[in-house]
């Protein structure tokens, strides 16, 4: 009988009231239900997660929508953060430590390569081969867009072919997890063992409960941890990582877009300019340098804020933007999430989007869509070439920028349409592109200034939106981070909204900033002390029914009892504050004292009020199955109580049920693929 919870159909005839139109998952609960005894209190004096684990290193993986890397520390010198080798090969006018987050597998779907080697292999394949061959790129916001995500969600490869998303991310992160190891072991002089070293991969902050416990999925299945050892594992939030690096700040490693500067005849704009010539000279001259000093103090910014200061990190990547409001807490500096991660899907991959729209209104939708098909390589190149062009757009520039077009590109378009790509460009009533007899298309700063506009517009009404709320009123710095923040059009549209608010600061390499902070969020992850819960969390109960609070459809007799099902208990409410490590427990009592087993299912909402289980939105994300028979003989209580323990942790969630009367205890991971 204890299964038939799974059905969740009416079973047998009892006297229950009219069933609802859609069939309730507790009707046939009745025999394994619990009833509340305890309001729920949180324990404060949860012992922090016990670190028992030493690890010799801490390797940091950020896997970006368009760059990924890595970067390590050996315990020992925290001090220094060394960045991943160069990649070889390598992008003209794209000059980082990251390499594409590209990958290329065999027409037999194994493992071939990833990066820079993967672009470049599968562009010099022969045309008709290369439509064999799986390749992938920019996969990673396929699980922030997936909204059933599962263990079997596809990918679409440049081909056309499907291919599983947990293979493709567990390749990827295996080819890390061997690359940090070859280098570390080379450095070591002496084998590195996987045992060695705690990992720390980072995601977006926005993203959705299941796509960061993909992430955890595919990182056991390439081997990183287990379950059994998950504590090898930490998921970080990007921007949380970015936070702890830029609290380490001193003033030279970053460059305030102030409009103070107007004073010496300057215009702000003049300023981001030059302080990025000079940065960028620094970086240069450092370029040869992997490794990172980070001093251990508490940076000079860092020193000018205050117990409750706020600030915001504006972490704009590849895929996504995700903001994130931070206050100190003194005297250790430990962070407090203030309010929880808000954002979207406006990273720079919203520019190309843009400019393919406008390929497709100069050359038509339909040619575009063939092309991408029957030439996959060469679309590839184009948007190499766009790539490298995008990162010139300045807002002051006023020469063109000009985009090589692929001759296969000049070529496939003249068979297809019968004319020549500069006559699509002159009937085309695109004025700000024109074709140049170099074979480029000349493309005006505002035209492509126009190209950033929906997708920076986007973080700019977001951010505005964030500065609405009570909690964020008083943001003294606001941090700009990720891969996108080095775009100048970005920081002075920033600057402009929001200059007069608060202190708008880029720390130098800012596209490393997040892998930097994630190193040293390995090192010491007790540093992120309060998060917000991104979900309301709670478990099925019946409860006693009463007349007229409760829906008629809800309520079920049981010898005599009656009982109100699918009441949805609480435990933690959206957006409550919760300190890692932090336990929430409860007491129920079995609903029927001779009960030989009780399961509790756990739910889970984006909703703040919850009043049942069938509400709209509710998911169900774990279940603990607790067998109550053996007791040895004792005399069970008349009110036999069953605790029920919840604990928060990196992005997992710990629950546990023990049985008091004879100290038997289940434990699950909340689980959100599975359900």
């Amino acid at each position: 009988m204890a299964d038939k919870e799974a059905g969740g159909g009416d079973t047998g005839s009892r006297e229950t009231a009219p069933t609802s139109a859609y069939s309730s998952p507790a009707r046939s609960l009745g025999d394994t239900g619990i009833t509340p005894l305890s309001p729920s209190h949180i324990l404060n004096d949860a012992d922090p997660v016990s670190e028992q684990q030493t690890f010799l290193v801490v390797v940091a993986i950020d896997f970006g929508t368009t760059s990924s890397g890595y970067a390590y520390s050996f315990t020992k010198e925290p001090e220094c953060i060394h960045v991943m080798r160069r990649w070889e090969g390598g992008d003209p006018g794209v000059s980082n430590q990251k390499t594409p987050t590209t990958i290329l597998l065999t027409p037999e779907r194994k493992f071939h390569s990833f990066g820079y080697a993967a672009r470049d292999f599968y562009h010099d394949l022969d045309p008709n081969e290369a439509k064999q061959w799986l390749y992938l790129e920019k996969f990673k916001m396929k699980l922030h867009t997936t909204g059933d995500l599962t263990m079997d969600t596809d990918l679409i490869a440049a081909n056309g072919k499907k291919v599983k998303a947990l293979e493709i991310f567990t390749y990827a992160l295996q080819y890390f997890k061997e690359q940090a190891l070859k280098e570390l072991s080379d450095q070591a002089g002496s084998d590195f063992e996987n045992s060695d070293v705690r990992w720390v991969i980072t995601v977006p902050a926005i993203w959705k409960q299941p796509a960061k416990q993909f992430m955890r999925e595919a990182a056991y299945q390439a081997g990183l941890a287990s379950p059994e050892n998950s504590e090898q594992l930490i998921i970080a939030l990007e921007p949380e990582a970015a936070s702890i690096y830029c609290r380490k700040l001193r003033l030279h490693q970053m460059i305030e877009l102030s409009s103070k500067a107007v004073v010496n005849g300057y215009s702000a704009s003049d300023t981001v300019g030059a302080g990025f010539t000079q940065a960028k000279e620094h970086v240069r001259r450092n370029r040869q340098s992997r490794t990172f000093l980070v001093e251990n103090v508490i940076g000079e910014i860092w020193s000018e804020l205050e117990e409750g200061d706020k600030y915001v990190v504006v972490d704009s990547g590849g895929g996504t933007v995700d903001l994130t409001v931070h206050q100190i807490r003194l005297p250790e500096g430990h962070l407090k999430e203030l309010y929880k991660a808000t954002g979207g899907p406006y990273g720079s991959l919203g520019v190309d989007y843009e400019f393919e729209k406008l390929l497709c209104k100069i050359f038509g939708e339909d040619f575009i869509e063939q092309f991408k098909i029957k030439r996959p390589a060469a679309w590839v190149d184009l948007m190499i070439a766009f790539e490298s062009r995008k990162r010139a757009a300045a807002p002051d520039r006023t020469n063109p920028l000009n985009i090589t077009l692929p001759f296969s590109f000049i070529d496939y378009y003249k068979k297809f349409r019968g004319h020549s790509v500069e006559h699509a460009l002159r009937k085309s009533n695109v004025d700000f592109v024109k074709w140049s007899s170099q074979g480029m298309l000349r493309m005006s700063p505002d035209a492509m200034n126009a190209l950033f506009k929906p997708t920076i517009d986007s973080i700019i009404e977001h951010l505005r939106d964030l500065f609405q709320k009570p909690e964020v009123s008083t943001v003294k710095f606001l941090f700009l981070v990720g891969g996108f923040a080095e775009a100048p059009l970005l920081q002075q549209a920033v600057q402009a909204a929001f200059g007069d608010k608060c202190r708008v600061i880029i720390p130098q390499d800012v596209g490393l900033t997040i892998l930097k902070g994630a190193v040293l969020f390995g090192l010491d992850p007790a540093v992120i002390k309060v998060r917000r819960s991104p979900l309301t969390y709670g478990v099925g109960v019946l409860n006693r029914y009463v007349e007229g609070k409760h829906p008629p459809e809800k309520l079920l007799v049981k010898d005599g009892t009656r009982w109100c099902t699918d009441v949805f208990d609480k435990f933690i409410s959206a957006d409550q504050s919760v300190a890692l490590g932090e336990l929430v427990k409860r007491s129920y009592t079995p609903a029927k004292p001779s009960q030989l087993v009780i399961i509790i299912n756990i739910y889970s909402s984006e909703h703040d009020n919850v009043s049942f289980i069938t509400d709209p939105g509710v998911k169900k994300c774990g279940t603990l199955r607790l067998d109550l028979t053996g007791t040895g003989g004792t005399a069970v209580p008349a009110r036999r109580e069953i605790q029920t323990l919840m604990q928060f942790g990196d992005t997992e969630i710990k629950a546990t049920a023990v049985d008091i009367a004879t100290s038997k205890s289940v434990k699950v991971g909340i689980d959100f693929l599975n359900y």
